[in-house]
């Protein structure tokens, strides 16, 4: 675990003081009606392939999907019209100021869950994402003790078989 663990630590650390230093102000509520817009506009599009619907029912799956979305989209027309309207006419909007130390992290124990997730459907086991998943935040919580490594892929392994052999569980 030596060397090649001290120096993955390193130079996270080295990038972790130069991000803690380094904010970004952005105006939420612009910001926020944009990002649900766009997110409304993509869940439309991907609907017709995730929900099959029937040509003989009247009201169908994609009904109240495809209402909700369209309400979200109206919602979030107004609101940027409000913010840009704020923007033109100099009125102060409101700001929030962002740590990029902070959203990285975040954004990394999401890339190990993400990992995980994708691991567990290419390989169709879930052993394998569960032991990448023990390694990975043990790694990024720099675990020093090599029991606690072996313990976690054990336990994973150890549960995995219990489901898989014993109660018949396939996952």
């Amino acid at each position: 675990m030596g060397s090649w663990l001290e120096q993955f630590h390193t130079r996270i650390d080295a990038m972790g003081e130069k991000l803690g230093k380094k904010e970004i102000r952005i105006p939420v509520d612009l910001v926020t009606g944009v990002a649900f817009f766009l997110f409304a506009v993509v869940i439309l599009a991907i609907m017709p392939q995730q929900v099959t619907i029937s040509e003989k029912d009247v009201v169908n799956g994609r009904a109240f999907p495809r209402l909700l979305m369209f309400m979200m989209m109206i919602c979030c027309g107004l609101l940027i019209i409000k913010e840009l309207y704020k923007l033109v006419t100099k009125q102060p909007l409101h700001w929030k100021t962002i740590n990029l130390q902070t959203e990285i992290k975040a954004l990394i124990i999401l890339g190990i869950l993400v990992v995980t997730y994708v691991l567990c459907r290419v390989t169709d086991l879930f052993v394998i994402g569960a032991v990448f998943c023990s390694i990975a935040f043990l790694v990024y919580f720099r675990c020093q003790k090599k029991s606690y490594y072996v313990i976690t892929v054990t336990l994973a392994v150890v549960i995995w078989a219990a489901f898989r052999f014993v109660l018949g569980v396939e996952f």
